[in-house]
């Protein structure tokens, strides 16, 4: 596989990646791709979606494709601009690229006042007429000048940020949203779905799935490996998903960990809300 951009460990499409100790459980195939094109054509599969981190209140594009054996490859918007380009040089093109992951940068949606006097601002309005909804096209060559084609559909069908994330010590728990967090308030919302920006509330867009992401908030490497993840179908309920006691038990006493939830839409559109300052086994209670 060939990741093109580093990822966020939380977010990216590809933290799940196997690692010795990490514990990452997912339920429902159908759940885990929601809404990719599979196959996309001469593709094995292939999606664009949008990110949202509703707390930290950034924004961003990925993409995935999976072919095989190319040397090169590229993406059109639906206006028929490159919107990225890929080659393999040397003991790469040998090798051949299959799988293609990557993600754009996230500039901040709002007006964060602990940001840097110079960070990029882009709204959720100025995103959305950055990324143009509809069909994008991926092209790959090969050798002897072999060609893959494959399209899939970009849609501004965003869920809604999980609310009220909760972690009891042994059930990560939370309720549905009604916004996008610091990216977009339920009135912003609706001002843009008036305005024909967006087609539909965020509140009113389908959940495929809910990711769960647990973690140490810690900075010793050893520990901050050790994750807890899963994928869950949309309609659980209640919404709350039990941590396994063993996984648990592998951390130390009094470890601070922080939790993710993702409301990932049948389009693959992926809102993500986060909480901090939870305490596992805790004895002496967790550092601030």
């Amino acid at each position: 596989m060939i990741t093109n951009a580093p990822t966020r460990h939380a977010r990216s499409l590809q933290r799940r990646l196997p690692v010795a100790a990490c514990l990452s459980v997912a339920i429902g195939a159908i759940a885990m791709d929601a809404a990719a094109t599979v196959p996309c054509g001469d593709f094995g599969e292939c999606k664009a979606l949008i990110e949202i981190n509703a707390s930290d209140g950034d924004i961003g594009f990925h993409f995935l494709m999976d072919g095989n054996d190319l040397n090169s490859a590229k993406i059109f918007d639906p206006n028929w601009r490159w919107v990225f380009v890929d080659r393999a040089l040397g003991p790469l093109r040998e090798q051949k690229l299959t799988e293609t992951f990557a993600e754009s940068a996230e500039p901040l949606c709002w007006e964060d006042p602990e940001a840097d006097e110079d960070e990029t601002i882009v709204t959720l309005e100025e995103f959305l007429d950055r990324w143009t909804a509809g069909t994008y096209r991926f092209f790959g060559r090969g050798d002897r000048w072999t060609t893959s084609f494959g399209q899939t559909v970009l849609s501004y069908e965003l869920p809604a940020a999980p609310a009220d994330v909760d972690f009891d010590g042994s059930a990560v728990s939370w309720d549905d949203g009604d916004d996008l967090g610091e990216c977009a308030s339920s009135g912003e919302l609706e001002d843009l779905v008036s305005d024909n920006v967006l087609p539909t509330h965020p509140e009113d867009v389908a959940v495929a799935a809910w990711e769960i992401v647990l973690e140490p908030d810690v900075d010793d490497p050893s520990l901050s490996m050790l994750k807890f993840s899963i994928r869950v179908p949309g309609d659980i309920s209640p919404k709350e998903v039990t941590v396994p006691a063993d996984y648990l038990a592998s951390l130390p006493d009094d470890t601070p960990v922080k939790i993710e939830v993702g409301a990932i839409g049948v389009d693959d559109n992926a809102t993500f809300s986060e909480e901090d300052g939870f305490c596992v086994n805790e004895v002496d209670g967790c550092e601030d």
